[in-house]
């Protein structure tokens, strides 16, 4: 009897053999641009209050993304640039942020 490797199977080993290899972690912040409503921001300050935190004057909420990549080369943060451009943020309402943490 012989044994068949599952789709899934050889996606985890990918994964595993991608993770093994030096790559470099970039992080992308984004959040509503001033002026821009922010009701998640809103209720969170709103419970902080009832719970007691009345310091916190007001709370912007936002999404935080961390995407490795190969390297970090020129290529590389183009990408980045084009893809928090076009799929991470909202560029209408929302702003964003790139870090290379690993970058000197």
């Amino acid at each position: 009897m012989t044994k068949t490797t599952s789709t899934t199977e050889t996606a985890a080993k990918q994964a595993v053999k991608a993770t093994t290899k030096a790559t470099t972690k970039a992080i992308v912040h984004v959040r509503f641009k001033d002026g821009v409503l922010d009701p998640e921001g809103v209720a969170i300050q709103k419970s902080l209050a009832v719970m007691g935190f009345d310091r916190a004057l007001s709370v912007r909420a936002g999404k935080f993304y961390e995407i490795e990549f190969a390297d970090n080369s020129a290529e590389s943060e183009k990408q980045l640039q084009e893809l928090s451009e076009k799929a991470l943020a909202n560029p209408v309402i929302e702003k964003f942020e790139i870090q290379w943490p690993d970058k000197k």
